[in-house]
């Protein structure tokens, strides 16, 4: 892993301070186009946050777990508020910056490693994402299961991307011997260089409810959003 995405949070929150000129960052699929992402988007403030978002930051409570923090923003907002937080993330980058940002504990390390438990983990900015295939959701469920203290809660948000395969006529041009329709190669590059793809997992609140059912937890959808979106609670 190169880590452009840690690289693109660095160089653009420097350019906050400098002179320095941070571009955005390119992402795509394996079923979409390119798409630009603006840096900007990704240390938005809580009033620029989608209501999904807002929500989730609004249930938590207690001690809690951001996984896969990126730039902070979710983060240093719970922060700020007085709640005892802890902010992981994979990229060197992005906990370089949360560090920078006056994040009190945050640390490099993937959600199967972690081993402290919490009151509420945030999983956001489409959290199944790490899941990475549908066959690995029960082993991620279980593992954030016994992260939670007694009474402990997930929150985690995704979409189903089922309409991305709807044609003309209203109907689905899906492969039905192909994988789970949500299980996407995930592809980003920054100032020209390009990071190695990643499997990336958008999942239906059905699948996710049957799944934590499998594994023992309540999934309960708290709001829907303006775009095939959802945020659901897990306990």
């Amino acid at each position: 892993m190169k880590d452009i995405f840690g690289k693109a949070l660095l160089d653009y929150y420097n350019s906050i301070f400098s002179d320095y000129e941070a571009e955005d960052i390119v992402t795509w699929t394996n079923i979409s186009d390119k798409d630009v992402l603006p840096l900007p988007y990704l240390f938005r403030s809580y009033k620029e946050m989608p209501k999904l978002e807002q929500k989730a930051l609004q249930l938590a409570k207690g001690k809690v777990l951001d996984v896969g923090c990126g730039s902070g923003c979710h983060s240093m907002y719970l922060q700020n508020k007085g709640l005892n937080i802890k902010a992981i993330d994979i990229s060197k980058g992005a906990i370089e910056v949360v560090n920078q940002r006056g994040m009190k504990y945050a640390e490099v390390l993937d959600i199967l490693d972690e081993t402290e438990t919490f009151d509420t983990i945030l999983l956001l900015m489409n959290g199944t994402g790490i899941f990475q295939e549908l066959k690995q959701v029960s082993k991620y469920l279980k593992h954030l299961k016994s992260l939670l203290n007694p009474n402990g809660q997930i929150l985690i948000d995704s979409s189903d991307i089922k309409y991305m395969y709807e044609d003309e006529d209203g109907g689905f041009w899906m492969d039905t011997n192909a994988n789970y329709y949500g299980e996407l190669d995930y592809f980003i590059s920054y100032k020209g260089e390009k990071e190695i793809p990643i499997k990336w997992l958008y999942l239906d609140f059905e699948t996710l409810k049957l799944a934590c059912e499998s594994v023992g937890l309540q999934c309960e959808l708290v709001l829907e959003g303006e775009h095939f979106d959802y945020l659901a609670r897990l306990r």
